[in-house]
């Protein structure tokens, strides 16, 4: 059975950082995609970044360029997302997925979802 399990929730004020991890059991995904997704209170759910095969060609949604950076370690079967200059907007529950394929900003391509973890930016 393969589960996410998504860390790092926490609260900080606008311009502050955090560091979401996701660690993946059951399953490898060294060849396949890792990603995240956001949902804030209200607004559709939607695409943050994604890191893809093995030579970890990595995508991201224009609202996130430059301030967030996704990345793995094989090894551990982790994705890493390291959240900068964090504003109010970026407030949401943010949630894992994995897939066995070269996915894009689909949820419903991924093969495997997390619970979700939230993250609250002040002003």
């Amino acid at each position: 059975q393969v589960q996410l399990v998504e860390s790092g929730e926490g609260s900080v004020q606008a311009g502050g950082s955090l560091r979401l991890s996701c660690v993946a059991f059951g399953r490898t995904f060294s060849t396949g995609t890792m990603g995240w997704f956001r949902q804030a209170p209200g607004k559709e759910r939607e695409f943050v970044a994604a890191i893809r095969g093995s030579g970890g060609n990595t995508d991201y949604a224009d609202s996130v360029k430059g301030r967030f950076i996704i990345s793995r370690d094989v090894a551990k079967n982790t994705v890493y997302l390291q959240m900068n200059s964090l504003k109010p907007e970026d407030t949401a529950a943010y949630f894992c997925v994995a897939g066995r394929g070269y996915y894009s900003n689909n949820w419903n391509e991924y093969d495997y979802w997390g619970q979700g973890t939230q993250v609250t930016v002040s002003s």
